[in-house]
């Protein structure tokens, strides 16, 4: 349920709603949004239907929400939500771009990365420490190392670092380093990963599950938000389907979809989302023509060389021309690049 307190309403009757909901044995949710605070309940339906919430003073109304996920709804918070990873914002009228090689190789191709993608206008440097792959004989990434490899990056460049976390064991490891912490499209209903994330209070990057339903992600985001973390953000990277030219299907769609059902902020990988090259740059521009409040790139000094997903990765020259195409592209929908 939500409770949609009085434009007017003030602080001592939002702390006494706050007090009774919190006695009664629910959990509450607040979003203070620019004209009114939203208090989210969660709990059994009994408890708040025996409570004289519309009653209270300062309650505009009261609201059962019917869907799954409550917090992750525009139901509970119309306003879209700007996360601000230590200054740099993601959402909103700011278009961000995460870039960087898919797999942390050695010291001096993940400097190079992120000098490459730095000079070109990206704020965070994604990159592999842990890298779970389909075969066990693939390339596993550098873990530990890597992310120290990470950390060494952002000193130099200044950029943020968002990479992926596999298990709940890694996620204390993985966030003395990161910025943001990845769930990849594995791990999008490991439910006790996404609780742990919840529970560090880290920014989360929540990539689509390889065959996950639209409402299966929102539901996902629901169990990190659960946990009292609001930093949230989607990751469409494709799905699978019976096409098998690009390595998944991507679905601008779910895009426009997000942004109805949710106001958490929606990144788009159409590095993942094709499996090649030559398809990124136009998918990226269709992607913020579409409403996408950043890209999530692959980048690689020598992508030929690269030891994980080369055929998608972009060269430094294409990593430029893209970033020049979405600059044209930006203000015509609203957004800008820093």
């Amino acid at each position: 349920m939500i409770i949609v307190m009085s434009p007017t309403a003030t602080q001592h009757e939002i702390e006494l709603v706050i007090s009774r909901v919190t006695g009664a044995g629910l959990k509450v949710h607040l979003s203070e949004g620019k004209m009114r605070t939203i208090i989210g309940l969660i709990g059994e339906k009994k408890l708040m239907a025996q409570l004289p919430l519309e009653a209270m003073s300062g309650v505009e109304k009261a609201i059962s929400v019917t869907a799954g996920y409550k917090l992750v709804s525009r139901e509970f918070k119309n306003e879209d939500t700007i996360i601000d990873i230590g200054g740099v914002l993601v959402g909103g009228s700011q278009l961000t771009v995460m870039a960087g090689p898919c797999a942390v190789e050695s010291r001096e191709q993940l400097l190079e990365s992120a000098r490459i993608v730095k000079a070109a206008g990206a704020q965070f440097l994604r990159g592999g420490a842990y890298k779970p792959r389909t075969s066990p004989y693939s390339f596993q990434g550098l873990e530990e190392k890597g992310l120290e490899m990470l950390a060494e990056a952002r000193a130099v460049t200044g950029l943020k670092i968002v990479t992926e976390v596999v298990d709940i064991e890694s996620v204390a490891v993985v966030g003395a380093y990161a910025d943001v912490l990845q769930i990849g499209a594995r791990n999008m209903q490991n439910f006790q990963l996404l609780k742990a994330v919840g529970k560090s209070g880290m920014p989360v990057l929540l990539k689509r599950g390889i065959a996950a339903t639209i409402n299966e992600w929102l539901h996902a985001a629901e169990y990190v938000m659960s946990e009292g973390n609001y930093n949230v953000m989607f990751c469409e990277r494709g799905i699978r389907t019976f096409e098998d030219y690009t390595r998944n299907t991507l679905d601008l769609s779910a895009v426009a979809a997000l942004k109805n059902l949710s106001h958490l902020p929606v990144i788009v990988d159409p590095s993942h989302g094709t499996g090649l090259w030559k398809l990124v740059r136009p998918m990226a521009r269709a992607a913020v023509a579409g409403g996408a409040d950043g890209l999530m790139i692959e980048v690689h000094p020598n992508p030929a060389e690269a030891l994980s997903d080369g055929s998608q990765s972009l060269t430094p020259e294409n990593f430029r021309a893209l970033m020049s195409e979405v600059r044209a592209i930006a203000p015509v929908v609203g957004r800008r690049m820093e």
